[in-house]
């Protein structure tokens, strides 16, 4: 058994001086407090001043009530020195931003005098990963459920007879089709943003000219254009380069376009422009459209985060197409950022490093 395992062990509590422990706290990652009979800290590490001690100074000599002001966790600290009892607890601190720990709390022999030890498991990147990951399986749950649904239904129907109605059959039809290929995106989505997240996707950039790359983008985009009765006009002139992968900005842009058709107003306008600011290209993409409340500019990049489900949903899209976009501006080693005034319409800017 090594010395921490001795630490936490159910047996008689290990005798140790402060010197060695010091030098082994020095080592650990985990916060971690020593507390005195009088409930003051004899010990501590980087990691537990870097949690608690920012506001507070040195954490030596200090209550642990100065420190950390929690019931359970000051209860847990009293039965390991009086009753040398050990203790798990969930702890959350309230500070510039929230933090939570697993504690694990154990009495030792200090220099011949009772003590406790508190080691603080900073559980808080693994919650809000539990949390994304909850979030992300119960909303690709809902998408996949819906169009599902939906074939399933016009399955049924036709083979209760409604294969035989030559009047509805083929809109039937239709409609498992358009569902199907909206499922088809959904998990094609899923696939490229997974890929592009976990390092799957490299890019090379090279210098291409953007007035072309926005003449090729419009003219794929030309029929849902006519279709919303919207406009496409490009701004950038003919000699206008930018430094990037040709086929993941194509994607950028497809994707951006794409969105500020659909979420225009009929006979509204998109508008592409560029301009260069110091060493950066600034690509802006503006509708006339609605416009985004401000409660929901900060949220926008996220995975199936929409501002209006239900139209979303009456026009396709998979609501992963800004984060795609938000991931492949990063790899560039640029950003994407949009600003937007309600009743006038939104502007999303892809800022890419220029090529010095």
């Amino acid at each position: 058994m090594n010395f921490l395992s001795s630490l936490f062990s159910k047996n008689t509590p290990e005798k140790t001086s402060r010197p060695v422990l010091i030098k082994i706290l020095e080592t650990m990652r985990e916060g971690v407090l020593v507390i005195g009979e009088d409930t003051r800290i004899l010990a501590s590490n980087d990691a537990a001043y870097n949690s608690f001690g920012r506001k507070n100074g040195a954490l030596e000599e200090k209550r642990l009530s100065e420190v950390v002001r929690d019931l359970n966790l000051h209860e847990a600290f009293r039965k390991a020195l009086e009753n040398n009892e050990f203790s798990d607890l969930k702890l959350e601190i309230l500070g510039t931003e929230k933090r939570k720990y697993d504690v694990h709390i154990a009495p030792i022999e200090l220099d011949n005098t009772k003590s406790a030890i508190g080691v603080f498991y900073d559980i808080t990147q693994i919650e809000h990963l539990e949390k994304v990951r909850q979030e992300f399986f119960s909303n690709i749950s809902h998408e996949l459920r819906t169009p599902l649904t939906s074939i399933m239904a016009f399955v049924e129907t036709l083979e209760d007879g409604a294969i035989e109605d030559e009047v509805n059959n083929r809109r039937f039809l239709s409609v498992i089709r358009r569902n199907a290929e909206r499922m088809h995106h959904l998990i094609d989505d899923i696939l490229e943003l997974s890929s592009i997240e976990s390092g799957g996707i490299s890019i090379q950039p090279k210098t291409i000219s953007l007035s072309n790359l926005v003449k090729e983008v419009f003219t794929n985009l030309s029929n849902k254009a006519a279709e919303f009765k919207v406009e496409l006009v490009s701004e950038i002139p003919p000699e206008t380069r930018v430094f990037a992968d040709f086929i993941r900005l194509e994607q950028m842009l497809t994707n951006l376009i794409d969105n500020a058709v659909k979420f225009n107003r009929e006979g509204g306008k998109v508008t592409v422009s560029h301009h260069q600011n110091g060493a950066t290209d600034l690509i802006n993409i503006n509708d006339t459209g609605e416009g985004i409340a401000n409660e929901h500019l900060q949220r926008i990049f996220e995975r199936f985060y929409r501002t209006d489900r239900a139209r979303s949903r009456e026009i396709g899209g998979t609501g992963l197409g800004l984060a795609i976009v938000k991931h492949l501006a990063k790899l560039h080693g640029g950003e994407i950022s949009v600003s937007s005034t309600i009743g006038k319409g939104s502007t999303f800017s892809i800022e890419l490093p220029a090529n010095t």
